[in-house]
């Protein structure tokens, strides 16, 4: 019997409605979306369930009520008695992995995630930074082009290694634009400019990691019970004051969702759960190995047709 990873969707896989069947239908789901409620001290709740989109899409809304949503589905998913091997999440979704193995209680997840977003939202004017994901791209070739793009003054850097032939670039709007344009260079066939509030995981966040370290200076974190690999190194981490460290350099880090899942595989992990709204990260380790066994918890029928795994 091989190894379970679980794994958790960052930003771009919300919806309105999301989580919505599991409210209605399951108490520990209905009581992860209410405490998330009391946390914030606002009906998030009617922002996950009735949008706007507009409103869902602001980051700061996004990171809290994805963060609910996706610990809404696990906690459905938990009457199953399945226990993974590992956990990990994509960017914010790190931040679930984390609430399911027991660093994070909820609370503090949903009150730092939402912080983080304001601090994401406002490191940089809006118009100043820009993402893109770049297709077909070698890695190294690419990381050699956004250098000479940034030392040009205009940075432009390597934001979340997602798979093999989708990177995607963070930095300013003239140093995304001129990566863009120059794709070829590197292998790539082209760049789709993403529709984000911000440069994320690049070095024009450090502000944001700043006060990001500020607000998690206090919180209390405990051991994993479940070996959690970091977004920064792509290793596990089990020690609390290293997870508070990586959780800050996650800001401005690259994501290295690629080299996470690759680690994982390599410890006999054969089948990774997505848990949480869309399935953006199953697309993703279909990508990496096409062996591995591939489940999508993202609505209460999925759970209920799951007889194992």
């Amino acid at each position: 019997m091989g190894k379970i990873a679980f794994v958790f969707p960052g930003q771009g896989a919300q919806s309105v409605g999301m989580a919505k069947d599991v409210f209605d239908e399951i108490p520990a789901s209905r009581h992860v979306i209410e405490a998330a409620d009391e946390a914030l001290g606002f009906s998030l709740s009617s922002i996950i369930f009735e949008g706007p989109d507009q409103e869902l899409k602001q980051t700061y809304n996004t990171q809290p009520a994805l963060l609910a949503a996706s610990v809404a589905y696990l906690e459905a998913f938990r009457e199953k008695g399945i226990t993974p091997d590992y956990v990990a999440g994509h960017s914010l979704g790190e931040y679930s992995a984390l609430v399911a193995s027991g660093v994070l209680s909820l609370k503090e997840a949903i009150t730092i995630v939402r912080a983080r977003g304001e601090f994401m939202e406002q490191a940089v004017p809006g118009g100043q930074g820009a993402m893109a994901a770049v297709l077909g791209a070698d890695r190294e070739a690419l990381s050699t082009l956004c250098r000479s793009v940034t030392e040009e003054g205009t940075p432009a850097e390597l934001a979340n290694i997602n798979c093999p032939g989708q990177i995607v670039i963070s930095g300013s709007t003239e140093g995304v634009t001129a990566v863009s344009g120059r794709v070829k260079e590197a292998g790539g066939k082209r760049a789709i400019p993403l529709e984000v509030s911000g440069p994320f995981h690049s070095s024009l966040m450090r502000e944001a990691a700043e006060r990001l370290a500020g607000k998690l200076k206090d919180v209390q974190l405990t051991a994993p019970s479940v070996p959690v690999v970091a977004n920064v190194n792509a290793t596990p981490v089990s020690d609390p004051e290293q997870i508070r460290k990586l959780l800050v350099e996650q800001v401005y880090s690259p994501v290295l969702w690629h080299d996470s899942v690759e680690w994982m595989i390599s410890q006999g992990v054969d089948t990774f759960v997505e848990i949480g709204p869309g399935n953006v990260l199953t697309g993703l380790i279909k990508k990496i190995d096409k062996n591995v066994k591939l489940i999508n918890i993202n609505s209460l029928a999925s759970i209920k047709e799951l007889e194992t795994l």
